[in-house]
């Protein structure tokens, strides 16, 4: 993934007050957006455009007045000229402005044109998952336990991934049910061991989670994250086997490996170093820095950043256009894209497997465990 190509460096900006500039690469993406629009905006919402652009990229007008009766650009000019000695950077703003409105009011319209309904699908206790306009959508449930993920939330996300491949969806949505999108492996999972147990305990835990990271590794369509808050652990490092990561700008990528006595899996590995290069994966997977939506954008784990207070109007009309297209096709091509890695994830998920299973056997990581939960005891 490119992410440098159209990540928003600037979301901080959708947050201040609306005297603030946008950022060149907002404008431009608003340039995109206009020639997306289906709907004609009509005359005068055009001229205001037109007008709004050259002033944005020209200054006040400095064309001579064309004669009365070249209708089209004496409209276009007097549109111009009204806005007097508006900055560029105050037309830049408002011409991003009301092409936002624009994009906003036509995906309403579409979504009301077009509601199919929502179907449910499974009898599932920690995730939602449903189908609306050709998306299979797999909501991680436990919002009062941040979405951590317990062995049963583990083996219903790999049910979900399985009938998801195979239904009649064209693509395959992953997001979290509250204010986070996943705070990664339940801790829960390692306490209430029983004596002499321990052994089982690591070996089982690697088995299911080789098979989970395996799951999405084979998943035959567009996978998506939809990343609505923050995430960790591992989480995290399955982005790197989405093929799209939208995040809204409240979300952090952390993965505490070693904080907790453990090692790096889902590939992350391996993928991370490819994603964002190594020092930069060094500091995430070794060093635990966390990093804000904007950073992972910056260093490629993200494709694209929104604001919050509009991400979810946004990203799922982005995702329903992309559902439109031909399934097939996104299906032969996905697996084209994957297939030329699909037996080394494979053997560094194995690889990441058997490391950790040593490590959950470690004095190291269940002192760092203990330690972990006094810390929070403590809070």
């Amino acid at each position: 993934r490119q992410a440098q190509a159209v990540c928003i460096p600037s979301i901080y900006l959708h947050m201040t007050a609306a005297t603030m500039q946008v950022s060149q690469q907002d404008f431009e993406k608003a340039q995109e957006q206009v020639k997306l629009l289906k709907k004609d905006p009509g005359n005068e919402t055009k001229l205001k455009l037109y007008a709004l652009f050259k002033q944005a990229t020209e200054g006040p007008c400095n064309s001579p007045k064309p004669g009365m009766l070249d209708f089209v650009k004496k409209a276009k000019w007097d549109a111009w000229n009204s806005l007097g000695n508006l900055s560029q950077d105050n037309a830049r703003q408002k011409y991003t402005e009301l092409v936002s409105s624009l994009v906003s009011a036509e995906s309403a319209d579409l979504k009301t044109d077009a509601s199919p309904e929502e179907t449910s699908h499974g009898d599932y206790e920690t995730i939602l998952v449903t189908t609306k306009s050709s998306i299979t959508k797999i909501m991680f449930n436990r919002p009062e336990k941040k979405n951590a993920i317990n062995h049963k939330m583990y083996r219903e996300i790999m049910k979900a991934l399985e009938e998801a491949g195979k239904d009649d969806s064209t693509i395959a949505v992953i997001t979290g049910n509250g204010d986070y999108y996943s705070s990664g492996n339940d801790l829960n999972n390692f306490v209430n061991i029983q004596p002499g147990e321990t052994e089982k305990m690591a070996k089982d835990g690697a088995v299911l989670l080789k098979e989970f990271v395996g799951h999405f590794i084979d998943f035959p369509k567009p996978l998506i994250a939809v990343v609505n808050g923050p995430a960790v652990g591992i989480c995290v490092t399955l982005l790197g086997l989405c093929d799209i990561v939208y995040a809204s700008d409240r979300a952090t990528f952390h993965s505490p490996f070693s904080e907790l006595g453990q090692s790096p899996e889902g590939c992350s590995s391996y993928l991370f170093p490819k994603i964002m290069g190594l020092a930069k994966a060094n500091e995430i997977l070794l060093f635990n820095k966390k990093l804000t939506a904007a950073e992972a954008c910056a260093w490629g784990l993200v494709t694209e950043v929104f604001p919050d207070s509009t991400f979810q109007k946004e990203v799922w009309a982005r995702l329903e256009a992309y559902a439109s297209l031909p399934k097939n096709s996104l299906a032969v091509s996905k697996q084209l894209l994957r297939s030329m890695e699909k037996e080394k994830l494979h053997a560094v998920n194995s690889k990441e497997c058997e490391v950790l299973q040593e490590r959950w056997l470690s004095d190291e990581c269940m002192n760092a465990i203990v330690s972990f939960f006094q810390k929070k005891a403590k809070l």
